[in-house]
């Protein structure tokens, strides 16, 4: 079992890097996010590796953290989710907008990785939205939120100012956001209007 590998980019294709340690190069399956971020052929890379090993085949899958490596795995535990598309999904949304958007129940955000569908979109924003908040990386902390949103059991004045916000063109993301950060200042009982206006001096910093 092979957990990371440390060594000299030696290719870069389409979906995979060649990655050359001490002279043994290893192919590595990614996501197009993880290759645009590696660098050039030359320089020093290192890759979480998942292995995956098959009666007719051995693939390793290689990633930037570990976190996107966790999120690869918990993918595929839905129906109709295999490694391509999981990889698709890492390639369309890194950790932190991927778990945001089962939170707030965002199918449209995950339809849009190739392979992705309406049915299996569904199930991956209803299935994990339990699994999300413990894997949400930098959106950690406003993800509890998030979720009583994508639940439609946020307080109301929470409710209506993140409704109005995405109204004056912002995305739910965004205004749930500078919501989060408006009660930080407001305090829990807040009443809708105060967050709006807290939440818009938010977003315009």
């Amino acid at each position: 079992m092979i957990g990371k590998l440390k060594g000299t980019i030696d290719e870069i294709g389409d979906d995979y890097v060649l990655v050359d340690v001490h002279g043994i190069c290893y192919v590595a399956f990614c996501s197009a996010r993880t290759l645009s971020r590696l660098g050039s052929v030359g320089e020093a890379c290192v890759l979480f590796i998942e292995t995956y090993v098959r009666e007719d085949q051995l693939k390793l899958f290689g990633f930037m953290t570990a976190l996107e490596r966790e999120w690869f795995n918990l993918l595929q535990s839905v129906q109709g989710v295999g490694a391509k598309v999981a990889l698709a999904v890492l390639s369309t949304l890194p950790p932190s907008e991927l778990a945001t958007a089962i939170a707030l129940q965002d199918r449209t955000a995950v339809s849009r990785a190739q392979g992705v569908g309406p049915k299996v979109a569904v199930r991956i924003v209803t299935e994990l939205k339990n699994k999300a908040p413990a894997l949400a990386g930098e959106a950690a902390g406003t993800i509890g939120l998030k979720q009583e949103l994508g639940e439609g059991v946020a307080a109301a004045p929470v409710a209506d100012a993140v409704s109005a916000l995405t109204n004056l063109g912002y995305s739910r993301d965004q205004a749930a956001n500078a919501v989060a950060a408006a009660m930080k200042t407001a305090g829990e009982g807040a009443d809708s209007a105060r967050l709006i206006r807290l939440g818009l001096k938010e977003l315009a910093r």
